[in-house]
């Protein structure tokens, strides 16, 4: 952590001429845009498998009307065709997982008050009147909902129900077809590999991004800044790589 914290300083201080005070907030911003650059090939990749499912549709429903009569050798058969031609049904996953651990670190990096045995400098950055290792309940008590902390929260919530609301619609054009492509839709295959878990999965994907605005409630504002850098970085992704 306390080379990250390091990296984050830096970071700031080359920032500072374009940003003053709220560098440290422009770091975490331009952090975030480098960990999903460095995850944007696997969201490529996630895309190309969500197709290359689709295409493998008709193939499986013709192994539905062969083996129908029994499940064990349909799965079987299905497995061996996602085999061949290299389909993860579970490649979508990776991107999201994969960034957990850059908003687990900058949670506690700024939840910290000591790093390395000392005092963690990082603290005292912030984002205009919010300070980055603040939450929102700290800002209600300084000030309260329209005092300065208040309103930077105000600000981000606003940005976080924008990006749900087209989050919201972008994945309520494509879950079915997910769906389907997983296996889990109207009149595709049951036994097709993680039909069962992408099934809960494409059920609440249309509110996840809903479920941030809570997040960005309860974890200190510079977790919250990725939180919603990130989520604004996925609306817009999906939108170029899922048309």
């Amino acid at each position: 952590m306390s080379v990250f914290a390091t990296l984050v300083e830096q970071l700031a201080d080359l920032l500072r001429p374009l940003f003053g005070l709220s560098a440290a907030a422009a770091a975490i911003i331009a952090f975030t845009a480098l960990v999903r650059l460095l995850v944007h090939p696997l969201s490529r990749a996630a895309a190309r498998g969500q197709k290359a499912r689709a295409a493998l549709q008709p193939r499986i429903a013709e192994l539905r009307r062969k083996h129908g009569k029994n499940p064990e050798r349909l799965q079987k058969a299905v497995l061996e065709l996602h085999a061949e031609e290299k389909v993860s049904p579970l490649s979508g996953c990776l991107p999201s997982l994969l960034q957990l651990p850059a908003f687990f670190l900058l949670y506690h990096l700024f939840s910290s008050g000591s790093i390395g045995g000392e005092p963690n400098a990082l603290l005292t950055h912030r984002l205009l009147d919010a300070p980055l290792g603040g939450r929102w309940a700290d800002a209600l008590d300084d000030g309260g909902v329209f005092g300065g902390a208040g309103l930077v929260y105000l600000g981000l919530f606003a940005v976080v129900a924008v990006v749900a609301y087209f989050s919201y619609r972008l994945s309520r054009r494509t879950t079915a077809a997910a769906a389907a492509m997983a296996g889990t839709g109207a009149g595709a295959d049951p036994q097709a590999p993680g039909a069962a878990a992408m099934g809960g999965v494409m059920k609440v994907m249309p509110f996840m991004s809903f479920f941030t605005l809570v997040t960005v409630a309860v974890v200190p504002l510079a977790a919250a800044l990725y939180l919603v850098t990130s989520t604004t970085w996925s609306v817009v992704e999906r939108s170029v790589l899922y048309r």
